[in-house]
Formats: structure tokens, sequence, C-alpha cells
């Protein structure tokens, strides 16, 4: 059960270690591209080549899904950036329940951004835990759990793809020693959450100090994408890392993209502007010069 990119490791792990996929879930499609027309999901997309049944209900709260789910006789559910809230009945049906992979070291950033979180956080680690569902938002007691140290530079992108196939090797690992395993009850200390990404706070504010502003860029690379403005025109920034100077706040320090922010100052290192795709910061000052002196806004 599960969605996007993130999910797809996950499946072909589960292939690739003999397990028999009696049904794959996901999102339905939906309008995508210049088109509008109805895509695909990635794991959708991936189970279809698999040769892999699909299903995709809008939710699962009718009589009708739970029927057909449980019908499945499931061993076990594997449930992975799913989507929907997964009801009791749901949760039961499996004979050994269902097992998330969540991507923090729980019961840090529960909830559905905790990529994005603990990179703007300033987290010094992340890391996967495999956890035993149970009613409550990412409650569960925890099966397994691996951490990794977060780049300096590093952003969810990155981060991203380094814990999907690390939670697609714990969940196999997981399954073959569901027996042996002991579930470690999370602690009511350290609890955070991870609330959805609001494109409202993408906004760059030059007045923050420069941590906080590079910890911005690169917890929202790619999506939604921290930005900024330059005169009439918007800029997406992709990457950043901390630099020497000051100046005023949003002032253009060299020819070079290092910014002045409210304390200390960030060089932007990767960027776009409206209808272009991303470019280094060589490639964008070629076809775009922002000079020093100059303000972002």
């Amino acid at each position: 059960m599960g969605t996007p990119d993130f999910s797809v490791p996950v499946l072909e792990a589960l292939v690739d270690a003999g397990h028999e996929i009696a049904a794959v879930y996901c999102q339905p499609p939906r309008p995508a591209g210049r088109g509008k027309k109805d895509r695909p999901t990635p794991v959708h997309a991936r189970a279809i080549e698999l040769g892999l049944e699909v299903r995709h209900p809008v939710s699962l709260r009718s009589d009708e899904d739970v029927s057909l789910f449980d019908a499945l006789n499931a061993d076990a559910a594997v449930v992975v950036a799913y989507g929907l809230i997964l009801p009791q009945a749901i949760l039961d049906a499996p004979k050994h329940g269902c097992l998330n992979i969540h991507a923090s070291l729980l019961p840090r950033w529960r909830g559905a951004a905790p990529i994005h979180r603990a990179i703007m956080a300033g987290d010094a680690n992340s890391g996967v835990c495999i956890m035993q569902m149970e009613a409550g938002l990412d409650t569960g007691p925890v099966l397994l759990r691996e951490a990794t140290e977060i780049g300096t530079e590093e952003t969810t992108l990155q981060l991203h793809d380094r814990l999907s196939p690390m939670g697609a090797r714990l969940v196999v690992e997981a399954l073959e020693t569901l027996g042996e395993l002991t579930a470690e009850v999370q602690p009511d200390e350290g609890v955070t959450y991870a609330h959805k990404i609001d494109k409202a706070e993408a906004r760059i504010d030059w007045t923050a100090d420069a941590t906080e502003v590079d910890r911005k860029i690169r917890g929202l690379s790619p999506f939604p994408g921290a930005w900024c403005l330059y005169g009439e025109d918007r800029l997406k920034l992709h990457r950043s890392r901390l630099a020497d100077g000051q100046g005023k706040a949003g002032e253009v320090l060299d020819d070079k993209l290092t910014v002045a922010c409210g304390d200390g100052a960030i060089e932007i290192t990767s960027l776009q502007r409206a209808g272009k795709g991303a470019q280094t910061r060589e490639v964008f000052l070629r076809g775009m010069a922002i000079r020093k002196g100059e303000r972002l806004n």
C-alpha cells in the first residue's frame, strides 16, 4: 500500500525477496501534465509493469472495500506513503497486521512530512522505522529502526533518495523475522509532528538568520520549493550553503549569488526562474545576471 516514488523501491524489494503480492493499493490516477489527462501514480505504473493487481479506492471505509481487502487473506500489509487513513477493520485484517515504513526516528516527526521537517529543523540525524500500525497517527510500536546522518548541504530530495531503499531493505528484514522481533513501545518524551507542508511557508524571509534560510531552501527542495522575488521575476531556490558575509537582508553581496540574511549570509548554488528548469548558479547567471548590491525580496 503506497503511492509516490518513495514507495516504488519497497514494492520492488518485496517482489525481489520472493513475497507473493496479493494486491497493490495506491491513490487513484489524477489529472497531470499539459493535457490534464489522468496519470497513474508511480506505484501504480510500476505494479502494472510487474503484472500485479492494482486497486485504487477513494477511501477504505465502505463495507465493500473492507470485504475486498479482507478477502485477500493477507499475512501482512506493507504501508509506505499510501495517503489514506486505514480504519481499524483494515488494520486488523492481515494475520500479522499492517507494517508501516516511516521516514523518521520515531517518536520524532510523526505525520505527513518527516523528511522536510527534519531538514528545516536542522536535525543532525534522520532514519527509517518499521512500525506496527495502530489507530493513532504514527503511534505504533517500532519493530526495527536505522539512523543516518543528514549532510550539511543535503536537500529533501537527496535524503528521500537515501531513505527509500533503506526502508525497503528494513521491511524485507522485518518480514523475514516477524516472529522474533520485539516491538518497542514509543516513549511519550520527544514527540514532534511533521505537519503537511503549506505552500504559504515557502517564501524566503531574508530577515531570518542564514542558518534558518539555508535549512528552508534545502528542506523545501524540490517541492514545493522555497522562493523569492528578483524585481518581477519569481525565483525558486533549490540548493544553498552557508557563506561568509554581512549586509542588509536580501542584499546580493557579490557576483556569485551570496545573499545577506538577517544575520550571516548564504550562497545560492541551484535555482530556477518561472518556465525554466533548475540550473546551477553558474548557468543561471549567464542567462540572468544578478549583480552585487541588488536585492532579492
